[in-house]
């Protein structure tokens, strides 16, 4: 479901707070060159990103859910020069292009791309002991969700925030039977969440170039 009044306001917010950045840019445009989905975060949602990372004063940055680095070089820009960011890519040819848009933005020195399954991963990080991360964006195959915030939580500390984009689906989260294994999945987040107590969170519906969806926003509080 698309509105183009949602477009136009997107269009007139991001002319107005988000100026054009030629390696954004860039990355969208080789994203795209290279074949993969346009399903980056909008130029807006990014400016979140950056924000919430920036307010957060995030030094440590775990991203589940690479893709081209759009919302990496968002999230890897807010990090001090000596802070660190590890994303992980499920697909060898995404992480190849992201890291390509990575290193033009300035940020290879900071940035680590992870290939490989998450869940195969995030045991990994947990073993090296590469947390404790200051926040956690969760962008990955929905289905997993429930799996991708557990292993956030055991990744985090008190005051860690969590972030989960395309939680709405559509609306069709609240639907009562669902048959979509996304929207199961996220359904089944909202539950764990919602029924963890070392986590206080809420979720915010979106609407705007990237259609009807939103964000789920969690802080560890023990």
């Amino acid at each position: 479901m698309t509105n183009p009044q949602w477009n136009d306001i997107d269009a007139y917010v991001t002319g107005l707070l988000v100026p054009d950045d030629e390696a954004l840019t860039a990355a969208l445009a080789d994203s795209a060159a290279a074949g993969l989905p346009e399903i980056a975060v909008a130029p807006n949602q990014g400016k979140l990103l950056n924000l919430l990372a920036r307010t957060q004063g995030a030094r440590r940055i775990l991203e589940i859910g690479t893709l081209g680095g759009y919302s990496t070089i968002w999230l890897g820009r807010a990090l001090p020069a000596d802070g660190r960011l590890i994303t992980l890519e499920y697909d060898p040819r995404h992480a190849e292009v992201a890291r390509a848009n990575l290193a033009r933005a300035g940020l290879a020195d900071r940035v680590e791309v992870r290939t490989g399954p998450a869940l195969d991963t995030l045991p990994l990080l947990a073993k090296e002991g590469a947390g404790p991360f200051d926040l956690v964006f969760v962008d990955a195959d929905k289905v997993n969700n429930p799996h991708y915030v557990t292993w956030a939580l055991e990744l985090s500390r008190p005051g860690t925030l969590i972030v989960v984009d395309n939680v709405i689906r559509g609306g069709r989260v609240a639907a009562e039977d669902p048959s979509d294994p996304a929207v199961t999945g996220t359904r089944t987040m909202f539950e764990l969440v919602a029924g963890e107590p070392r986590l206080d969170a809420t979720a915010v519906q979106t609407v705007g170039t990237k259609g009807h969806d939103g964000l789920l926003i969690a802080r560890v509080t023990g």
